[in-house]
């Protein structure tokens, strides 16, 4: 990725608003933007969590990937956008039992999201690419942009046009485009 600047966090921020469209954490930025009707702290929580979250798991990710030899690491990425390509089919939906934090908006959000995002396909997805792409700080730039390109729209809009969104057309393209990741990685491999 090297021939074109920026390349990795383009890939990156596509990657993830992609798989991001419908994900719980977009539902969770609507409640939240329904609850406190205050964009910018929940923008600004958006922010922080998805920064520390994506930095950890792209330091995860580089991690993985020297651990491993570049051969199983390229079977491994393969096969993980695939299968993450097939969940993004899948649609979320929040807990009936989720109850937010009765904090202020921003930390509310900051600890929502941060939690939230443990063990979602946004974050899979940027361990995998922080093990497939360099340098780091392009993942994580690339990821964060990506979720908040995503979910900044739906908190500025709230739930006046939220059920307008083609979210299913949105799925399909999420997962087309992981599977489509996983079949270039199978065949160029890591690194």
């Amino acid at each position: 990725m090297d021939t074109f600047p920026f390349a990795t966090a383009l890939l990156s921020t596509g990657t993830v608003a992609l798989a991001e469209i419908g994900d719980k954490t977009q539902l969770l930025a609507l409640l939240l933007a329904a609850r406190f009707r205050r964009p910018w702290p929940i923008i600004g929580g958006i922010l922080v969590a998805t920064v520390l979250n994506h930095a950890l798991a792209g330091w995860l990710g580089a991690l993985v990937a020297q651990w491993l030899r570049p051969e199983l690491l390229r079977w491994i990425v393969a096969a993980s956008f695939f299968a993450v390509g097939l969940w993004a089919l899948k649609p979320d939906t929040l807990d009936d039992g989720a109850s937010l934090p009765p904090r202020g908006a921003f930390v509310a959000t900051t600890i929502a999201f941060f939690f939230a995002e443990i063990g979602d396909k946004t974050q899979i997805a940027t361990v995998l690419i922080a093990a497939r792409y360099h340098p780091l700080w392009e993942v994580v730039v690339g990821t964060t942009a990506g979720m908040l390109l995503a979910n900044v729209p739906v908190v500025a809009l709230g739930s006046r046009f939220a059920g307008r969104l083609p979210l299913k057309a949105a799925r399909y393209a999420a997962a087309a485009l992981f599977i489509a990741l996983a079949a270039w990685v199978a065949v160029r491999g890591v690194g």
